[in-house]
């Protein structure tokens, strides 16, 4: 489950990366940034659209969302393999939660524990307690990765004060 907090961090590195990534470079390409205000303006609403569909029910419009983004804030003529740090950020999070890993059937444990925000020796333990498919090539099943990023939350009883 997500939260408004969730969202909004989302959008603000949404809007960053695109700053950086797209809008920078034609600034630098046009020697000035006139011309991208409305340009700016309409990426920030995007960001908005993007953020709700990558945080949405909507697992397809989610995973269709989140590799167009990749496809543009990422170009590359390799499959996506983002550094273990990159699930930690707000994007890697979400990308995490509605696709797995877009380019691998199986990760490692280093990168299981990353997307999962866990150590290496947290995923052996789900691993291990069967919480998560092992790959019979080596590492951790991407879908099972996701799957548990979303499942319910176990809500913890409230017991008044006495």
């Amino acid at each position: 489950m997500t939260t408004t907090e969730d969202h909004v961090e989302l959008v603000a590195e949404l809007v960053r990366v695109l700053e950086t990534r797209i809008l920078d470079p034609l600034e630098i390409l046009l020697a000035s940034d006139e011309a991208l205000g409305p340009i700016r303006e309409q990426l920030r609403v995007e960001a908005e659209v993007w953020a709700a569909q990558l945080l949405g029910a909507d697992r397809e419009r989610a995973t269709l969302t989140a590799a167009r983004l990749i496809g543009v804030l990422f170009p590359s003529d390799a499959p996506f393999d983002p550094p273990t740090s990159w699930w930690r950020t707000a994007l890697g999070r979400a990308v995490a939660r509605s696709t797995g890993h877009p380019a691998a059937a199986a990760v490692s444990y280093s990168t299981a524990g990353a997307m999962l925000g866990i150590t290496r020796q947290g995923v052996h333990d789900l691993v291990k307690r069967g919480k998560l498919d092992k790959d019979p090539d080596g590492g951790v099943t991407t879908s099972s990765i996701r799957d548990r990023l979303n499942r319910p939350q176990e809500s913890i009883p409230c017991h008044p004060k006495k």
